[in-house]
C-alpha cells in the first residue's frame, strides 16, 4: 500500500535540503507519494499563520513527515505565537510526538572535521532521546512588573511522572537494542524536576534488568561530551538539556549537517528534520550539507514505513560519499549541495 508522506520544507536551506532528500528516496523506487505544505516563514508570507490548518491535517494524515526548517529573521519582530519556529511547537502538539531520537556518530574520513582530536572524534556513536513535550518550552511563561517596577521573565520547567516514565521507556528500548547502556542526564542536586525524573527513570530500569542504567548531572554530561564521547551510548534526557547537548554532539562530530533527527509518537508515527535549522545566511547558495536531511530519510524508513533495508542502504551511501572526499562547505570542502547528493546517489 502506499504510504504517503508530508513534505514540509519551510524556510532558508530547508528546500533545498528536503530536495536532495525527496532525489534519495525517488531513487529507492519505494511505494511512496508526497504531498506539500507550507509552514514556518513561508506559511506566514502566504496564509498569514506559521502553522496553517490545511497543514496540521496533511500532516495528521500522512504516514510520514518530512521537514526542513523553519526560521525567518525577517520575522523576529512579530509577536511569539506567529514567529516561524512556533511551527515546530504546534505540529509537536497536534502529532503527540514526545520522543526525540538523536543519533551522533562519527563517519570515517570525517575526524579531521571535528574540533576534537581525531581519534576521540571517530569514536562517537550515540543516540540523544530527548523528551519534547515538556519543560520550560511548554511549560507556563511570560512577562511581568514586580513590586519594585522591574520588568520580569519567566519560564516554568516541569514535569509529571507519566511524562517521565513514557520516555523513559523510549530510552531503555533505544538503549537494549544498541549497547545495553543508558545515562539519564539531569540536574537533581538543583531542581526538584530533575528529582522527580531521577526516581521516576530509576523506577522504570525495573522493566529493563539488561540496560546499566547511570545518571549523570547536566553540566557534568557537557564536559564528558567532548572529554570522551564515545563513552556514550545512549543518553535520555529532558526538553532543554537535549536541545543543547544534542547540538553539541553535532560538533563532536564534525557537522551539525550531518546529524538526522527523529520525532516519535507513541505509535511510531513521526516528523524527521535535520538539526541543524534554517541558516538564512546561507540560503539559496547551494552551500547547505543535504546529509542530515538525507539521513532523516533513512530514519523515516526505519521507523515509521517498515523499511529498514532501505534505510541501511541510504546510511550506507551517504558514508561511502564522505569517505570519498565529496564534501560542503561546513566539512571544509567546496561540494555544492546539488553535489553532494549526487555523490550520494552515484553511491546508493
Amino acid at each position: 500500500m502506499t504510504k504517503l508522506i508530508a513534505v514540509l520544507a519551510g524556510d532558508g536551506i530547508g528546500p533545498e535540503v528536503t530536495n536532495a532528500a525527496r532525489r534519495v528516496l525517488d531513487a529507492l523506487r519505494l511505494d511512496l507519494s508526497f504531498e506539500e505544505a507550507a509552514v514556518g516563514g513561508a506559511a506566514y508570507r502566504a496564509h498569514g499563520h506559521p502553522l496553517p490548518a490545511a497543514t496540521v491535517a496533511l500532516a495528521q494524515r500522512a504516514d510520514a513527515i518530512l521537514f526542513g526548517a523553519v526560521g525567518d529573521p525577517a520575522f523576529d519582530g512579530l509577536e511569539r505565537s506567529h514567529r516561524p519556529e512556533q511551527a515546530i511547537l504546534g505540529l509537536r502538539k497536534a502529532l503527540a510526538t514526545f520522543a526525540n531520537l538523536r543519533p551522533a556518530k562519527g563517519f570515517p574520513g570525517l575526524e579531521d572535521a571535528s574540533s576534537l582530536k581525531p581519534e576521540i572524534a571517530g569514536a562517537i556513536d550515540l543516540v540523544i532521546v530527548r523528551e519534547l513535550n515538556g519543560d520550560v518550552y511548554f511549560g507556563d511563561k511570560g512577562r511581568r512588573t514586580t513590586d519594585a517596577g522591574r520588568r520580569e521573565g519567566y519560564d516554568l520547567m516541569r514535569y509529571d511522572e507519566d511524562e517521565v516514565r513514557r520516555i523513559a521507556h523510549v530510552g531503555f528500548q533505544t538503549a537494549a537494542k544498541r549497547r545495553g547502556r543508558l545515562c539519564s542526564v539531569d540536574k537533581a542536586n538543583v531542581l526538584e524536576t530533575s528529582q522527580l525524573w531521577r526516581d521516576v527513570v530509576v523506577e522504570v530500569s525495573a522493566d529493563y534488568p539488561a540496560v546499566t542504567l547511570t545518571h549523570m548531572y547536566v553540566d557534568n554530561a557537557a564536559m564528558q561530551l567532548v572529554r570522551d564521547p564515545g563513552a556514550f551510548d545512549t543518553i535520555v534526557t529532558g526538553n532543554l538539556f537535549g536541545d543543547i547537548l544534542s547540538d553539541q554532539a553535532s560538533m563532536c562530530v564534525g557537522s551539525i549537517g550531518m546529524l538526522p533527527s527523529a520525532s516519535l509518537d507513541a505509535n511510531g508515527k513521526g516528523m524527521y528534520e535535520p538539526i541543524h535549522g534554517s541558516a538564512p545566511d546561507i540560503a539559496g547558495q547551494g552551500k547547505a550539507n543535504p546529509c542530515a536531511a538525507i539521513l532523516s530519510a533513512a530514519m523515516m524508513l526505519r521507523h515509521s514505513l517498515g523499511e529498514a533495508a532501505a534505510a541501511d542502504r541510504i546510511e550506507a551511501a551517504v558514508a561511502a560519499a564522505v569517505r570519498g572526499g565529496v564534501r560542503t562547505p561546513d566539512l571544509g570542502g567546496t561540494a555544492t549541495t546539488v553535489e553532494m547528493a549526487d555523490a550520494v546517489l552515484a553511491a546508493l
